[in-house]
């Protein structure tokens, strides 16, 4: 089975306007994107993102993965400031809009806000909106670290998740492997809210018992029903991966939540900065293909259909 011939929902997407031309934010101006302002630097989680520093349109996407059968998109949060959390949901509903394709969407929202039940109401009134991430990874390590304490720590956040539930929306989980037991105490606690794990769960390599550490927070998230996978973010593994190292990977997730638990993702235009988008695809196809036609179909798009209900619009 070709794996461009099958239809493809693309369970992870970013898209911004960085002209100014797009969403106007609730100030009057533009929705910013401060991490893909200059001044770019080499020593952060993600080395430079000055590649990608450009206006990337549900069209441009489109474009770019116009040699795959795409049925569909997950549009997740694409680091916008928080004050511009519902602007940028509106730009992406018009976006979606104008490409004639079921487009999901996760915005944004900080759990640990005390008014946290308004901000996602005010996101849920949005029909595409499925669900919300607030990037959460905390590292020891400054230069891996995206945040300066792990706010998953905190009874605010804790209750922040929990509201979720109330407002019918689901988790995109970013997180490093070091934070997932407590994690999965916590998900356990709130089997309502159903967990999507972002770009393979990001394991540390470079840490003394990096992939040890990935292991035992996946099975530990694995265990809950409730939790998916996206197979996605190889970069974040290792900038300069190869199918050496991507394939076992993959497949061991696969394995660990099964395959009616796995998404096909591109994390594009971010996972640029690594690798071209068919050799991303081109990885996901290697490690799916010991799979049944079924399951391969399952996770090339089925499963981000029913996990994020993209038959609903």
């Amino acid at each position: 089975m070709d794996m461009a011939d099958v239809p493809f929902v693309d369970a992870h997407v970013h898209w911004w306007d960085l002209a100014g031309d797009g969403a106007g934010a609730g100030d009057g101006g533009a929705v910013r994107y401060p991490w893909l302002e200059p001044p770019f630097a080499d020593d952060g989680p993600n080395g430079s993102v000055e590649a990608i520093a450009r206006t990337y349109t549900a069209r441009d996407w489109l474009a770019e993965t116009s040699g795959w059968n795409v049925a569909g998109a997950v549009h997740v949060d694409a680091g916008a400031r928080a004050e511009d959390a519902l602007a940028e949901t509106a730009w992406v509903e018009d976006q979606a809009a104008g490409i004639g394709l079921p487009v999901a969407v996760i915005a944004y929202a900080d759990l640990t806000a005390p008014d946290i039940d308004d901000r996602l109401a005010a996101q849920a009134v949005h029909g595409r909106v499925r669900g919300i991430r607030q990037i959460v990874n905390w590292h020891p390590d400054p230069a891996r670290t995206y945040s300066a304490a792990d706010v998953t720590c905190t009874p605010e956040w804790a209750r922040g998740f929990a509201a979720l539930a109330r407002h019918g929306l689901s988790f995109d989980l970013q997180c490093y492997p070091g934070q997932m037991p407590a994690l999965a105490a916590l998900f356990a606690r709130h089997s309502d809210v159903a967990v999507m794990v972002n770009h393979l769960g990001m394991p540390v390599l470079t840490d003394p018992d990096g992939l040890a550490d990935w292991r035992a927070g996946m099975r530990a998230l694995a265990a809950l029903p409730q939790v998916a996978v996206k197979l996605s973010g190889l970069g974040f593994a290792r900038r300069d991966w190869d199918l050496g190292l991507a394939v076992p990977l993959l497949r061991e997730a696969i394995d660990l939540f099964g395959p009616d638990r796995c998404m096909a993702a591109s994390d594009f235009p971010t996972d640029r900065l690594f690798a071209p988008l068919d050799a991303c695809l081109g990885a996901l196809a290697e490690a799916v293909s010991p799979c049944s036609e079924d399951e391969r179909r399952a996770i090339w798009g089925g499963n981000a259909i029913r996990l994020y209900r993209l038959a609903d619009r």
